[in-house]
């Protein structure tokens, strides 16, 4: 930080190095690092216990670091917490809404908390209950919300104050699959306007739709990081499946790809890869010069599935998440 106060000079709307946190003899965060490009979506995977709500509750600055550093827009979490506050918005795992307001009186005590004035408020509260699909039910009491509709309305208010960086923990737990694409669609949204978002999930067909990058996160260390499609093939178990019409050419594909298992009921050969296009080109190169055919030929990848069971849970132990 410079003597006139603005923030340090940093290419990601996060940047975290060498992270630690502990509670009493229990160490939840074990020197992290991590950078978020600004206008993307990363998400941090892992198990109940491996550190995710700890990372975002100092981040934005709910808690404070035992050892190393964590800049949000360039300003530190532990030495310029107002300005970090300034620029971001939170939303936690379990809506934080006034149960005894309707949903515009939410907004407005947000927007009057967060110091907009009168005339800024209201045109702010009307354009966000109209974004988040609430204009219905703005002036109805949040009894008659349902889950969806009450997790659309905590991350608006969330939104008030224009945050450019938004930190969502596990913001569809307890949503049915479609408020949970609804809830999808919003974050897409928000991204395409230039907002950087950090997600924690359990669920991995999120992390897979929304984020650009990846980090999975266990017993407080990142185990491995990358793109969805990068993380897949850091796990073993990928293959092409190649189905034949008779035993004839099962049996001479097999002598060429020696590096094959055979089904014989199924008339079909599984040759392992590693996702990329290289196998696949070298397999029909090699068939084609044999001059066999394929009756049938499908790709089958390690899922995200894979990624988490095979880095995570080897260490079971906390329940902090």
């Amino acid at each position: 930080m410079n003597q006139k106060g603005t923030p340090h000079m940093t290419t990601s709307a996060i940047d975290v190095r060498g992270l630690r946190k502990s509670y009493g003899k229990k160490l939840v965060l074990d020197g992290i690092d991590l950078a978020v490009d600004a206008g993307t979506v990363t998400a941090l995977l892992g198990p109940n216990g491996a550190g995710k709500t700890t990372t975002v509750h100092i981040l934005s600055t709910l808690v404070r670091p035992d050892g190393g550093t964590a800049l949000v827009n360039g300003f530190d979490v532990t030495r310029r917490q107002d300005d970090v506050r300034a620029a971001i918005g939170l939303t936690g795992q379990f809506s934080a809404v006034d149960g005894l307001l309707t949903g515009e009186e939410n907004l407005l005590l947000m927007a009057r908390l967060r110091h907009l004035g009168e005339k800024r408020s209201k045109s702010r509260v009307a354009e966000l209950l109209e974004q988040f699909d609430l204009v219905e039910a703005a002036r109805k009491p949040l009894a008659t919300y349902s889950g969806g509709m009450k997790r659309r309305l905590d991350l608006a208010m969330t939104l008030v104050a224009t945050p450019s960086v938004i930190f969502l923990d596990e913001p569809t737990t307890g949503l049915d699959p479609r408020s949970r694409h609804t809830m999808w669609d919003i974050v897409r949204g928000l991204v395409a306007d230039g907002t950087t978002v950090l997600l924690t999930t359990q669920y991995l067909d999120e992390a897979d739709e929304l984020a650009d990058r990846i980090a999975v996160l266990d017993d407080g260390r990142i185990v491995a990081e990358g793109t969805s499609e990068e993380l897949k093939r850091l796990v073993p178990g990928g293959h092409i499946r190649l189905r034949f019409a008779d035993g004839t050419a099962l049996d001479a594909a097999a002598r060429l790809l020696d590096e094959s298992a055979r089904d014989e009921d199924a008339l079909a050969l599984t040759v392992p890869t590693d996702g990329g296009v290289g196998v696949l080109r070298t397999v029909l190169d090699r068939l084609e010069k044999a001059h066999l055919e394929v009756d049938d030929l499908s790709i089958h990848t390690p899922d995200l599935d894979d990624v988490f069971f095979a880095l995570t849970g080897k260490n079971e132990k906390g329940t902090e998440s």
